[in-house]
């Protein structure tokens, strides 16, 4: 009876762990993947659908109308295309500070949008990339990188009248 149960308890105890070993080999790979990841998102921003504008592929009208938008929204939109016209930025710094502002206010949008339905995923069409751009912002590292994503924002914030209203 002795042996079974000492027998018994040698094998919970590989058991137990292997399993461990296991679930640390899948933590450390999982891990190993989103950094392989998240570095493959930083390097290819410039290329991305979203910051070569690809979006307005997949946007459509309401029946050849513009999509009724709520009142947050514009103001949102508007907000930020003035925030960035106001804004003249000169170093790395100012450009992380500007998409902060943009971020705040991408949030209010987000918050206080009440659409539904097709207007609503339409605007979600406009707004991912948006997002993605304003997060590319956050972590410029040159000048000229913030530059260019900066055209971009304009680019997406302006075109946001050819399908909201």
């Amino acid at each position: 009876m002795k042996k079974v149960i000492f027998t018994t308890a040698i094998l919970a105890a590989l058991l137990v762990s292997c399993n461990e070993k296991q679930e640390k080999q899948e933590k450390h790979e999982a891990v190993e993947a989103s950094e392989v990841v998240h570095e493959h998102e930083e390097t290819d921003l410039k290329t991305s659908h979203s910051f070569n504008n690809n979006w307005v592929n997949e946007i459509a009208l309401d029946n050849g109308a513009k999509w009724v938008a709520n009142l947050e929204t514009n103001e949102g939109v508007d907000n930020m295309l003035g925030m960035i016209k106001q804004s003249d930025p000169k170093t790395v710094e100012d450009y992380h500070d500007l998409a902060a502002k943009l971020n705040e206010e991408k949030n209010y949008v987000v918050k206080e949008c009440t659409m539904t339905g097709p207007s609503h995923d339409n605007l979600h069409i406009f707004l991912h990339p948006l997002i993605e751009k304003i997060d590319g912002l956050l972590q410029v590292s040159t000048t000229d990188e913030g530059n260019q994503i900066v055209e971009s924002i304009i680019e997406n914030l302006e075109a946001y009248s050819n399908y909201f209203k």
